[in-house]
């Protein structure tokens, strides 16, 4: 599939997620404190909680309601109550464009 344009590198905050919607499946969008941005399914997999509200610290983003966090890398929860990962979206930066593919990454 092809990568979409979501947002502008310019705005996204460090540190912060904000959640973006490409043919209805909705993803959080992270620049983390290296300037490195993610793209992860937004829906925690332990309850219908967008992880965009959640807290990000180095290379995770925790769910704000039970507090499983989740490895942006792999979308591997890190922690309990959530078991099952997240899809993990391929981000390509061009320019000042965010461009985010929609098909799930397979695991190395």
């Amino acid at each position: 599939m092809t990568a979409t344009r979501v947002c502008a590198l310019s705005e996204l905050e460090q540190d912060a997620a904000i959640r973006v919607e490409i043919e209805g499946v909705p993803m959080a969008v992270v620049l983390d404190s290296n300037g490195v941005v993610h793209a992860i399914g937004d829906t925690c997999t332990h309850g219908d909680i967008s992880l965009a509200e959640g807290f990000v610290d180095g290379e995770t983003l925790e769910c704000w309601a039970h507090g499983s966090a989740f490895s942006l890398r792999t979308g591997r929860p890190l922690n309990l109550p959530a078991y099952e990962p997240v899809p993990v979206y391929a981000v390509t930066i061009d320019g000042d464009d965010v461009l985010i593919d929609p098909t799930p990454q397979k695991e190395a």
